[in-house]
């Protein structure tokens, strides 16, 4: 099971969609093209959009599994006691006074330009049920990260 945002699950949905409404029936028309041009055992063309579409159908069926067992949370029934899924987390990197904001998300809604990142991250973990002011060590591929939580909505 996948704890979600209706933001999250609205995306992905979008998403979904738009390949199998848009992506697949382009990737099927390349094919039929391609098999009209002839031998198939020496068109490259044809063995492309066959990848293509083998590919997408992959995503298409990971994106289907995700949406059948995701549950979507309302924030506002959320505890707010500490940081958990769905906080907005203001933090302050000690080692160089650097401020970031990030929400913490389902993996499958991650998106580091969109400051957002997983759950399951290492800084994530390491935030859970901590509260404004506490200071937090970070173990990071890098090294040990220290951070000073400042707020969490």
């Amino acid at each position: 099971m996948e704890y979600m945002s209706q933001e999250g699950y609205d995306k992905l949905l979008a998403e979904l969609k738009q390949m199998v409404n848009v992506e697949l029936p382009n990737v099927r028309e390349a094919i039929a093209e391609a098999r009209d041009k002839g031998d198939l055992s020496e068109n490259f063309e044809y063995h492309a959009a066959k990848r293509e579409q083998s590919r997408l159908l992959g995503r298409i069926r990971f994106k289907q599994k995700v949406l059948e067992n995701a549950r979507v949370i309302d924030k506002s029934t959320l505890k707010s006691e500490g940081i958990g899924l769905l906080s907005k987390v203001e933090m302050t990197n000690l080692a160089n006074n650097n401020h970031m904001t990030y929400t913490l998300v389902s993996p499958n809604e991650a998106n580091l330009r969109e400051g957002k990142i997983s759950i399951k991250s290492p800084i994530a973990q390491a935030l859970l049920n901590k509260k404004a002011g506490d200071i937090v060590e970070v173990h990071v591929p890098a090294g040990t990260l220290k951070l000073q939580v400042v707020s969490c909505e």
